[in-house]
C-alpha cells in the first residue's frame, strides 16, 4: 500500500507538513505551526504512518525546520529586507515567524501546489508582505527573469531553498547557483544538504516508496557546502544535522547507542548551510 502514497512532489510537501504538525503538538515544541495538520491532510498523515521508518525520521526534518527558522530570523536581524523562498511547498513561515511587517516574502513553486495552499490558507493573514509566484524552477529563462525582478525589490535579499536541491542533480544545481549569484542584492542563501553516506541510507530505506516523487536524493556532493564556492558563494555557517539534533534535544531514536556511527552514518556534509555571496 505505501508505495502508492507518494505519487508526486506535493505529496512530499504534505509529508513534511505532517512532521511540523507532530512537533507543534508536543508540549515542548521547538516551533508551532497551527496550519501544518490542515495542509498535510489525511494523505500526509498516511505517508508518515505507513511508509516504513518515516516516523523514525521525523527528528531530522523537525531539526531542519528549526534551523531554517533560526537562520532566517538571523538574516532578517542583519538587514534582509526580501526573502525569496524557492520550492516553498506548504511552508507557513510568513504566517508563523515574528517577521517585520515591512519584509517582502516571495514564495515560488508549481502552480497546482500553490493553488492548493492558497485554498487551504484562505482567510489567514501573513505577518509580512507576501507574494506567490507560480513557476517551475527548471525553466531557466523564467527563473532568471524572476531573480532579476526580485533583485530590484530590496537591498539585501535572502534566498531559502528548503528541500529543493534534493530533487536536482549537480549539473542542475550548478547553473541555479550561478543564476542566484547574478543579482547584486542577493546576499545570503540558506539551503540543506545531504552527504553521500546519508543519501545511500535514505535510498535504501525509502527508494522504492519515492519512485513516483521525481528524482529525490540526487544531490549529495562529496565536498559538502564547499560545492558552491566556484559559483560565487562562501560558506558563512554550516550546521551539521547530527550536532543540531543534539543541541535541540531532538536526536534520532537510539541515539545513545548510535552516536558512535552518527557522523559516519550522516556524513559531514549533511546539514544546513548559510551561504554568503563573495
Amino acid at each position: 500500500m505505501s508505495h502508492k502514497l507518494i505519487e508526486n512532489v506535493s505529496d512530499t510537501a504534505r509529508w513534511v507538513a505532517f512532521y511540523r504538525a507532530m512537533e507543534t503538538e508536543r508540549p515542548d515544541a521547538l516551533f508551532r505551526d497551527p496550519w501544518a495538520r490542515k495542509l498535510a491532510g489525511e494523505r500526509g498523515e498516511a505517508i508518515v504512518r505507513h511508509v516504513p521508518r518515516a516516523q523514525a525520521m521525523a527528528w531530522a526534518l523537525i531539526v531542519r525546520t528549526q534551523v531554517f527558522d533560526e537562520l532566517i530570523l538571523q538574516a532578517v536581524r542583519q538587514g534582509a529586507d526580501v526573502v525569496l523562498n524557492l520550492a516553498a511547498g506548504f511552508d507557513t513561515r510568513p504566517y508563523r515567524l515574528p517577521l517585520p511587517s515591512s519584509l517582502r516574502w516571495i514564495e515560488v513553486d508549481l502552480p497546482e501546489l500553490l493553488a492548493h495552499k492558497e485554498r487551504e490558507l484562505a482567510g489567514e493573514n501573513p505577518v509580512c508582505e507576501l507574494e506567490r509566484v507560480r513557476l517551475d524552477l527548471a525553466d531557466a529563462e523564467g527563473r532568471r527573469a524572476l531573480f532579476e525582478r526580485v533583485g530590484g525589490m530590496g537591498k539585501q535579499v535572502l534566498v531559502a531553498s528548503e528541500g529543493l536541491l534534493l530533487y536536482l542533480t549537480p549539473q542542475q544545481v550548478a547553473p541555479l547557483a550561478q543564476d542566484l549569484h547574478g543579482p547584486a542584492s542577493f546576499r545570503w542563501w540558506i539551503t540543506d544538504l545531504l552527504s553521500p553516506a546519508l543519501r545511500k541510507r535514505l535510498l535504501r530505506s525509502w527508494g522504492e516508496h519515492l519512485s513516483g516523487a521525481s528524482s529525490l536524493y540526487e544531490f549529495a556532493p562529496e565536498e559538502g557546502p564547499d560545492f558552491f564556492r566556484p559559483y560565487g558563494w562562501n560558506v558563512a555557517e554550516f550546521r551539521p544535522v547530527f550536532d543540531e539534533a543534539r543541541r535541540l534535544k531532538r536526536e534520532m531514536p537510539m541515539a545513545w547507542l548510535l552516536a558512535w556511527i552518527g557522523r559516519k552514518g550522516f556524513g559531514k556534509g549533511a546539514g544546513v548551510a548559510l551561504l554568503e555571496r563573495k
